[in-house]
């Protein structure tokens, strides 16, 4: 892959952004998530989780430590009136 080849568009991560993090030791995807915020931005990383573990896979980690990246539910339900701006019934 050229080395100008975007990873991640939502973050505008680059295949530079994840050597560099692969040169720091991050060799998994929940590590390089954290470091760089890759997968978090609107898509929730369905286009740029593909691309890092061929990455990862070509720069030789192996495929036990390329796993998807940890989904965490929110931490405290939402009423959906909520999102609709009514106000909640006390």
């Amino acid at each position: 892959m050229p080395r100008k080849t975007i990873i991640c568009r939502c973050e505008d991560l680059t295949l530079v952004d994840i050597d560099e993090a692969l040169a720091l030791g991050l060799r998994d995807v929940e590590s390089i998530k954290r470091y760089l915020a890759l997968g978090t931005g609107p898509c929730q990383g369905k286009m740029c989780l593909a691309l890092l573990a061929r990455v990862l896979a070509e720069r030789g980690v192996a495929p036990d430590e390329i796993k998807p990246m940890v989904s965490r539910a929110p931490v405290a339900g939402v009423p959906l009136a909520a999102f609709a701006g009514e106000k909640e019934n006390a």
